[in-house]
């Protein structure tokens, strides 16, 4: 009986529906976190009689043909790029967007990672890097007396050095845009790498091309709505309860027909 394959594939589709909504809820307090979401497509269809065939020898037609399902499958869980609260976190280091753009995170083997969360540090040397030690592109060198850092809206970055009584500009952060956001490929760590889908990224300062700005001592949290993620989990459960009444339905009926025999 195809009833009880069509209604595994919608209890698999929605156990991977509870996985995304189960990771959008425990990243709810992680920094510049995107949720993701399940999107489904139905799969192919059995044609019993096909609409529009002809009837009788006058030419009449079918108005509507006979199609038999075959189930649903998870086709992508694509990220919703909206953004996140800011919260003030009141440390110089802690850089939120507010705009469309990623921080350029340099990796260990020479690829460039892009991420929306600033929570950065300053290493042994002096370099700006992420939480993970990884540096940021382009790379910026806080002295060791550096003192009164500031970085404007703009991405310049000045501090006060020594006893001098004007600021130092030591660099200017950077932010990248991409043309299809979701298209990114997550790696984990905040860190996101460019694909043939997200397009090449399109560099330039903060403040401008539509990259957003950037505020000091705030951090951009995650874009995750508790309300929303608990409702979404009900109907997925109650999706998958229902594919299992209809497995359970179509086995008593299969046990049925056995007995006839």
């Amino acid at each position: 009986m195809k009833a009880l394959y069509i209604a595994s594939t919608g209890m698999s589709a929605q156990e991977r529906n509870v996985e995304v909504i189960s990771n959008n809820i425990a990243n709810m307090r992680t920094t510049g976190f995107k949720r993701q979401r399940a999107e489904f497509q139905d799969l192919l269809y059995q044609q019993v009689t096909r609409a529009g065939a002809q009837t009788s020898d006058q030419g009449s037609q079918v108005p509507a043909g006979l199609e038999i399902g075959s189930g649903v499958r998870t086709v992508s869980t694509p990220r919703v790029m909206s953004q996140g609260t800011v919260s003030m976190t009141e440390r110089e280091l802690d850089v939120a967007i507010r705009g469309e753009g990623f921080f350029q995170i340099q990796l260990p083997d020479g690829r460039t990672a892009y991420t929306r969360d600033g929570s950065f540090e300053r290493s042994a040397e002096g370099t700006l890097v992420n939480s993970v030690g990884y540096t940021v592109d382009p790379g910026i060198t806080v002295p060791g007396d550096a003192r009164g850092i500031s970085i404007a809206p703009d991405g310049t970055v000045e501090a006060f050095i020594g006893t001098d009584s004007a600021p130092t500009q030591l660099g200017q952060l950077q932010l990248a845009r991409f043309t299809n956001k979701s298209g990114l490929e997550s790696m984990g760590d905040n860190l996101f790498l460019e694909t043939a889908a997200s397009g090449a990224p399109q560099v330039g300062v903060p403040n401008s091309d539509g990259t957003g700005d950037l505020l000091q001592n705030y951090l951009e949290m995650a874009n995750v709505n508790s309300v929303t993620e608990i409702a979404d989990l009900i109907a997925a459960q109650r999706a998958y309860e229902m594919n299992a009444r209809v497995i359970s339905g179509a086995d008593q009926m299969m046990q049925a027909t056995s007995q006839l025999r």
